[in-house]
């Protein structure tokens, strides 16, 4: 399901960020306002006021999913910057980094091709995966950054993973605690992007 922006309607001058994700996007088991997103969008409105954040993310969603709904959401919104986060879920399924990769690298193409810039955020998966698999599906980010020009931010997560305290029981999705690390994450990539 698509959102609407998260800041208020009628601001027709504004330029929006395009947010395709999965749970770690999407608030998941939380408060709408708690997440990174929202906690994005705010600050946006405070440094940044003449930008606003579309929050398309699905929990569950993949690349295979995100790359479906991405067109669509182009057209909708028509961003000038798209963040893609999505590759966890594909990763926890064991899906075949090179498919992983592909479907990224098409999707950075597409809103490339409708004059958005991109930030790609990657992930880590779980070790019990074992090295090479993981090493894999580590590439499959920086190739297609590497591929497509896109701005990386290589873990999304980085300094929340390493924290156990910072997770739900279920020890995948990041508690309310984690989101404002989240967010200093994409910062430190998003906030040059926006500068440029």
């Amino acid at each position: 399901m698509l959102l609407l922006p998260l800041a208020a309607a009628g601001h027709a001058d504004q330029r929006v960020i395009l947010v395709m994700g999965d749970s770690l996007s999407a608030a998941y088991n939380m408060e709408h306002e708690d997440g990174w997103v929202h906690r994005l969008d705010q600050r946006l409105q405070e440094q940044m006021p003449g930008w606003t954040v579309v929050n398309t993310s699905i929990s569950g969603d993949t690349t295979r999913g995100g790359l479906s709904r991405l067109p669509r959401a182009l057209e909708r919104h028509q961003p000038d910057l798209v963040i893609i986060a999505l590759g966890g879920n594909d990763g926890l399924r064991g899906v075949n980094p090179a498919e992983i990769g592909q479907n990224l690298t098409r999707m950075v193409e597409l809103a490339q091709d409708a004059d958005a810039t991109v930030l790609l955020a990657g992930v880590r998966i779980p070790p019990n995966y074992g090295s090479a698999y993981t090493e894999r599906f580590e590439q499959a980010f920086t190739q297609t950054a590497e591929a497509t020009g896109a701005r990386l931010l290589p873990r999304i997560l980085d300094g929340v993973d390493e924290r156990p305290e910072l997770f739900m029981d279920d020890r995948i999705h990041p508690t309310e605690d984690a989101q404002p690390i989240i967010l200093d994450n994409v910062w430190s990539k998003l906030g040059p992007l926006l500068r440029e």
